[in-house]
């Protein structure tokens, strides 16, 4: 039985989607939390939807299907990306508006620039354009047998902070954490990094030829504050990110200097 938090309250409806699928270890693993905080709804993706970004359903009609997850958690999948989950789930589905929205665990890295790519990301920044303060998990062990115990000590943690803090308008929380027992959890800034791509030419056994993505990822600066490099020390971050991208130094120095 779930131990419940002392901010426990059946009134409090939690959303918990993500990107790998409803059926994913993550998901229940982080259900099983939402659940020591309110009343859990799982509205996920029927299908893996990993790195599909912040795309949304636009051209084909999206089908809820129920499903018992386990014992503890019923759900509905859909037949689209993160993003319809949450905007369907917040619409349509949740006789109650959500209070909070989770999304993850996620089976690896959502850190650096694998946050503009992020489906599971992408669940937690739906949530908060919608209003409501969003978390986003993730497991940087991409095995779907990790011990994600302290990616859960880690949401645990991010949870309650929320609930005793708030969150401000368009913020929302990108937590990472490794796999195994938490070992600290520290605010982090975004690395700024990126991906060297190369593009593998293949052909198939019909004799036609395809291209398959390969790629290392680049840090591209050192400071001790940023996710990469303090997930490099075995401990897990949570960085506040918002989906307002004026650059607004920028904006200043030309609305103030520059005419067009």
């Amino acid at each position: 039985m779930t131990k419940k938090s002392k901010y426990f309250t059946k009134d409090r409806n939690i959303l918990v989607s993500n990107d790998d699928g409803i059926f994913s270890p993550g998901i229940k693993a982080l259900a099983e939390v939402a659940a020591e905080f309110g009343t859990v709804h799982v509205v996920a993706p029927d299908r893996q939807q990993s790195a599909v970004g912040h795309a949304i359903t636009v051209s084909d009609p999206l089908r809820a299907t129920s499903f018992q997850i386990d014992d503890n958690f019923e759900g509905q999948a859909i037949n689209g990306t993160p993003a319809d989950c949450v905007k369907l789930a917040q619409s349509k589905l949740m006789k109650q508006q959500p209070d909070l929205v989770l999304s993850g665990i996620n089976h690896g890295s959502n850190a650096g620039i694998n946050i503009i790519y992020s489906g599971t990301v992408s669940a937690a920044t739906e949530g908060t354009i919608l209003g409501i303060p969003s978390i986003a998990v993730s497991c940087l062990e991409f095995s779907e047998s990790a011990d994600l115990s302290g990616c859960q000590e880690a949401a645990r943690r991010v949870i309650t902070f929320v609930l005793e803090n708030g969150l401000p308008r368009g913020i929302t929380l990108n937590v990472n954490a490794p796999a195994g027992p938490l070992k600290d959890l520290f605010w982090a800034k975004q690395a700024n990094s990126r991906y060297i791509e190369e593009f593998e030419a293949r052909v198939d056994p019909h004799n036609r030829p395809y291209f398959w993505i390969t790629g290392k990822l680049e840090i591209l600066d050192n400071d001790e504050d940023l996710d990469l490099n303090i997930l490099k020390t075995g401990a897990a971050t949570v960085t506040p990110i918002q989906y307002d991208l004026t650059s607004h130094d920028f904006y200043q120095k030309v609305n103030r200097e520059q005419t067009l």
